[in-house]
């Protein structure tokens, strides 16, 4: 995939013109990165702007014991990077991101990305859905953490993420939900007998994605 190509593949710049997407190519790379790479760290101060163009990252922190507090998933076509100033001419992770597969990240220099658009008042529309976005994930996260039981935590990650879930280890799934394997193992049993989803060689596959949202959307009514 060519540089222009990977910045077209992206709804948020859909709207630009031919000229718009050659300007920005002037300042834009596009790089590869294999499974488990970390990205970047919380706090890092960086000049690039970062978006997932294919693949799949984690958003993370580590707590006083070192130990990994998974916060969300971001799928491809998205925005990495948070902006929350925009008067800032860099930008301030505010957690770690690390890869779940091989990814390929569009990085566009971030100071000569907001002189030709933020300040100008272009691609507004575009940042104003990536924040709503961003702000939706950190809502389900309180609603995990601190509302939900295992079944709908375990519901809401296979109607919003079912192919990330797929592609994980069921180890690594119970540790993104802090629930034990034998937790996850007992709500997909429960789920299946109720013809909720079916397995197939380890493959979830959703039958009916209105009862599994009704399964977690009652605890937040």
């Amino acid at each position: 995939m060519s540089l222009k190509a990977a910045i077209k593949s992206l709804d948020f710049f859909r709207s630009l013109s031919e000229q718009e997407i050659e300007n920005l190519s002037s300042y834009a790379h596009l790089y590869r990165y294999a499974n488990e790479y970390i990205l970047h760290y919380e706090n890092q101060r960086l000049k690039n702007l970062e978006f997932l163009v294919s693949g799949s990252a984690k958003v993370y922190k580590i707590d006083k014991h070192e130990n990994e507090i998974f916060l969300y998933n971001i799928a491809s076509n998205s925005l990495l990077s948070e902006i929350t100033d925009f008067e800032a001419h860099s930008v301030v992770p505010f957690a770690n991101i690390a890869l779940q597969e091989d990814s390929k990240i569009l990085s566009i220099d971030y100071a000569l990305f907001k002189r030709e658009f933020l300040d100008t008042k272009r691609l507004c529309s575009e940042f104003a859905y990536e924040v709503l976005e961003r702000s939706r994930k950190m809502q389900d996260l309180l609603n995990r953490e601190f509302i939900f039981d295992a079944v709908s935590k375990v519901a809401m990650m296979l109607s919003s993420d079912l192919e990330m879930f797929n592609k994980q280890k069921r180890h690594d799934i119970s540790l993104m939900l802090h629930i034990q394997p034998a937790t996850l193992s007992r709500v997909l049993n429960r789920l299946k007998r109720n013809n909720i989803i079916g397995i197939i060689h380890g493959q979830v596959e959703v039958l009916d994605d209105e009862a599994l949202k009704n399964i977690y959307e009652e605890e937040i009514l």
